[in-house]
């Protein structure tokens, strides 16, 4: 019993198939670094470190599929651990994964100093899920990617309550 609670924790902590759905699907996929709206060097599925957290540059090899999977899993580890240590209150399933996509995309810095992480940490859960539509500019300029984007985290994070009706 005790293996299956641990197994369960453990579980519940990474990002679920569709977080990594909604990742994948907006960050899209390149081999060769290119500049981000923003400005910033990206590779793969919009990694901007290496493994070894050292910053992608424009002149960065080319990167194999693998490659590529294994920087969305570092970043992936970085922004999972990002949402268990900045939010105090109770996530189910998709509400972490839709927070790890959303701190994926903007970084853990940017959720910290959130509206949306201060709301959700005081239980304000639908509060919270209102703030993800704000999130849709980069480079100063509202992107239509991230308003689907936006649109696709805050329904993963409320679909449990669709669940419920």
């Amino acid at each position: 019993m005790n293996s299956i609670l641990a197994d369960y924790e453990a579980e519940r902590w990474r990002i679920n198939a569709a977080g990594l759905a909604i990742v994948k699907r907006f960050e899209g996929w390149s081999a060769v670094p290119y500049h981000d709206p923003a400005g910033i060097s990206t590779i793969g599925y919009g990694s901007t470190r290496t493994v070894d957290g050292q910053p992608i540059t424009i002149d960065h090899p080319m990167i194999t599929r693998a490659q590529g999977e294994e920087l969305l899993r570092a970043g992936l580890r970085e922004a999972e651990e990002a949402v268990q240590r900045l939010i105090r209150v109770p996530l189910n399933p998709n509400e972490f994964s839709a927070l790890t996509s959303f701190t994926y995309n903007v970084g853990s810095g940017n959720f910290h100093a959130s509206t949306m992480r201060m709301k959700l940490n005081r239980c304000e859960y639908a509060a919270a899920a209102m703030e993800f539509p704000k999130w849709r500019r980069s480079g100063g300029m509202i992107l239509a990617g991230l308003v689907r984007r936006r649109i696709a985290e805050r329904a993963l994070f409320l679909s449990h309550l669709t669940d419920l009706l």
